[in-house]
Parts: structure tokens; sequence; C-alpha cells
């Protein structure tokens, strides 16, 4: 496993197989943003009558142009039960059920009433059924509603509500513990001690993973200690355990060799990326393991690239990167072995790379707008060239 994995190989390794999780069932307002494991249909008509589209009066079109006794009110919830004569015309209001007989709804607007005597004073409804929500006019019962597959949104709730649905089949959230490991981490909020520095990878992956889908549990710093590690490796309650850091060749880099030591199986280790090439994949019994570098901006761009994909996928959710095409705003050099990805903002010009592309720099990596991306090998680019890009100032409304 020395020889770098090229990006695309690792990605579809890392994805072969993976399947959207097995389904649980929730009330309806726990389903928002879930996918929903199995397709519905409507369980009750809708509307289920002829219903009134606006306040006014239901008569007969035969009876447009002539007086009419008003005999009755039909309310919403509170129908009226008779059945329209010759000349007759029932107050009626929005959402009210249509009286038997009548075939058109006049606007309160265009009716004159002295009494219990009305007539029209306007033009009137321009044709017969006007202003009526006719039975089944939305869906009917055992219509589909609602595809497998569907990421539920607000109007879907609403649409399940309305056909019948109190609870709902989704897809069960991934279960993602967060490792990161480090003697020289402390908490956010601490105060760091002499060669220590904040751990602020967690509370950003935790947000990028919680977009995809998954339900992330963080255990905290766990430090550079084999024993240490291997029990928060065997003890992660978890479909996917992630480690931040630890991954590298170093002498306290203890990842690999502890995951070998508990019988895991890597599928891969190092890959053909900039930033991020100590990626590591595999499984550590039935659980899948991904291990991410320790510098910020790496471990955020493995995780778009590697873990969300993933994790999506685990949720039954489609993914999809968002990719523009913008021209350089300045020349970039011919590029090296390994698939890059400079942070970039977008100017009247185009996509202008920052100066400075340390994979340690988050405060750049929050100003960034785009992930220019530079395949391996790729040629001198000059200004006004096409080039691809991931838009992060657009990831977060494709979740």
């Amino acid at each position: 496993m020395s020889e770098l994995l090229p990006f695309s190989a690792a990605l579809d390794q890392l994805l072969m197989g993976v399947e959207p999780l097995p389904a649980e069932t929730l009330p309806l307002n726990q389903c928002a943003g879930r996918v929903l494991a199995e397709a519905i249909t409507a369980r009750f008509t809708q509307p289920p009558f002829d219903a009134a589209a606006m306040d006014g009066y239901a008569i007969r079109w035969a009876d447009l142009h002539q007086p009419w006794r008003v005999v009755g009110e039909s309310a919403a919830g509170h129908g009226w039960a008779g059945t329209l004569g010759l000349g007759e015309a029932v107050r009626i209001f929005t959402g009210a059920p249509l009286p038997a007989g009548a075939d058109v709804i006049v606007v309160q607007e265009e009716v004159a009433r002295d009494g219990d005597m009305a007539r029209l004073k306007g033009e009137g409804p321009p044709r017969t059924g006007a202003h009526i929500r006719p039975k089944g006019q939305d869906f009917a019962a055992g219509d589909w509603l609602i595809a497998a597959g569907k990421c539920l949104t607000a109007a879907h709730l609403g649409l399940a509500a309305a056909g019948g649905w109190r609870a709902l089949p989704v897809v069960r959230r991934p279960r993602v513990t967060l490792i990161a490991t480090g003697d020289e981490l402390v908490l956010p909020g601490k105060t760091p001690g002499p060669g220590q520095i904040v751990s602020s990878n967690p509370p950003m992956l935790t947000a990028l993973l919680r977009s995809a889908g998954a339900e992330v549990h963080d255990p905290g710093i766990i430090p550079d200690n084999r024993a240490a590690l291997a029990a928060a490796l065997t003890g992660a309650e978890a479909d996917l355990i992630i480690t931040i850091g630890g991954a590298s060749v170093g002498d306290h880099d203890l990842v690999v060799p502890v995951l070998r030591e508990l019988g895991a199986d890597l599928d891969f280790w190092k890959i053909a990326l900039r930033p991020g090439k100590p990626l590591l994949a595999g499984r550590l019994g039935g659980t899948r393991v991904l291990g991410l570098p320790g510098n910020p901006v790496s471990a955020f761009v493995t995780a778009l690239l590697f873990a969300v994909p993933l994790v999506s996928r685990m949720a039954g959710r489609q993914h999809a990167l968002p990719i523009v095409t913008l021209p350089l705003a300045t020349p970039l050099p011919a590029n090296g072995s390994r698939r890059d990805h400079l942070r970039a903002r977008r100017t009247p010009e185009g996509a202008e790379p920052f100066a400075r592309q340390d994979s340690a720099l988050l405060s750049l990596l929050a100003s960034a707008e785009l992930l220019i991306i530079r395949e391996a090998h790729a040629p001198a680019a000059p200004a006004g060239e096409p080039v691809s890009c991931i838009a992060l100032d657009m990831f977060h409304s494709v979740f």
C-alpha cells in the first residue's frame, strides 16, 4: 500500500458496496431531512368532498341571473345537510362542503343581499364549477404520494399528513464517531499550554457530517497512547469511525499500527491528493473506518470529498457536490502527481486562488468560496482558461 492511489480509484473503492442503512419509523415531526425508505400512497382523498374555494353563495348555475332565497349556511367543519332547490342559495365559506344540488359559487363581493333574499350585482362567475375545489382534485385514495429515496422536505411532510400518514419509514441516520488524537490538542474554550493547540477539527467536521445526514458522536480528545486509542476504537458504537490525525508515518502516529493490532482490514492508506495525502479507509469488524489527516484544511477537504459521499450514501441521499466552471483570474503552473484543491475566491475575472495554500490556514479556508480542482499532471493554465471548481458558497444549499 505504499503507492499513492489516485483520487477517483480511492473514492470508487470507498463507496463500493455501500448501501442505505435499514429503515426506522418516525413521527412526521421528526422526518424533515430524512430519506423515505419506502414509497407511500394516499390513504385518504384530498379534498374529501367538493369544497368552496371562496367565501360567497352556493347556487345552481341555472339560477345565476334571478334572485335567490338564502336557505342555510355551510362552514368549514359544519356543512349544510339539505339539497339545493330551484332559486335557492346557501351562504358558504372557504373550505366548507358544497351543498348537494349546487354547481357554482358566487363570491360575496358580487352579491347584494336583503334579508333572506340575494341577487347577483356584478358580472358573476365565468362558468359552472367556478370557485369550487372538486373532490380528489389534489389526490385520491391509493394514489402514489412520495417515491422512495426522496429527502423529505416540509412540503413532503404536509403531503404525507394530508394523505393520512402520522409516521413514515425513513432510512436510519448513520452513526459516526469522531476520534481526534493528539497530546498537543486541547478542547475549544480551554487555554492551550506550551506546545498545544485547540482541537478545531471536530466541530468543523461535525457540522459537515450532519449536513450529509449523520448522527455524530464526539468522545473528546484521545491521547497518543496505544491503549487509549484501542479502547476508543473498539468501544465506538458506530456505523462509521472517523479518526482525525495520527495516520501518517511518524513515531507518534498510532492510528495505522493500532488498527492493524486490532485486526482491521485496510483498503488503502495514502492517496494522490493535495491537501490530504495521509487518508486511510478500511473496516474494523463490521464498522467502516476512515482516517483523515490532522491539518484542518486537509481534514476538511478529505471529509468533503470522501466522508460526505460515504455518509450520504449510507443515509440514502443522492450526493453531488456543486461543481461550477469559471475562468481563471490568474495563471497557474503545471500540477504535480497529486490532484490538488486550491482555496480561492470569486472575482469579476473568475476564480482567483489565494497566494497561500498551507493546509493549516483555517482563516483562508473560512474565506474560501471555491476549491479549484487541478487534476494530477494538469498542464500550466493561463488566466482566462476555464477550470472546474467546488462551489463552497453553494454547498449547504445542496443538503
